[in-house]
């Protein structure tokens, strides 16, 4: 199952590209990301940036994603956001500033959440 990942702002592109350095360094996710770039504007220079493709398989991969999102928005600051969405275009929007103050149970709590979103999109038979 493929998760899209975009971030808002002017500087989404870095945000998204932080998150990719940080998904990278889980071993589930290596060689399972990719980028999703649109052609650069007329009179720009390089493709821009406007999302991650993650690749979940099975064994946990739902749990390890979430940990791994979760744990990359408590080490930011400020007004980010993020927006998880699956094939089936249910999504769920992140923010730091909703994650970095939440004890280990809300902590969990929220883990959970997302993982349920994933698993059931992977339930509906949405195997890419």
């Amino acid at each position: 199952m493929d998760v899209t990942v975009s971030a808002d702002g002017l500087d989404g592109a870095d945000k998204l590209r932080s998150l990719n350095e940080w998904l990278g360094d889980v071993q589930q996710f290596r060689g399972r990301i990719r980028l999703a770039e649109r052609p650069p504007e007329p009179g720009t220079l390089g493709p821009v940036l406007d999302a991650l493709v993650v690749t979940l398989g099975p064994a946990g991969a739902a749990t390890a994603f979430a940990t791994a999102t979760i744990a990359w928005l408590r080490t930011r600051r400020g007004e980010l956001r993020i927006k998880v969405t699956l094939a089936d275009r249910r999504s769920l929007e992140l923010t730091a500033k909703n994650v970095s103050d939440l004890d280990s149970a809300a902590l969990q709590q929220q883990v959970d959440h997302i993982v349920t979103m994933l698993e059931q999109g992977q339930a509906s038979g949405d195997d890419r």
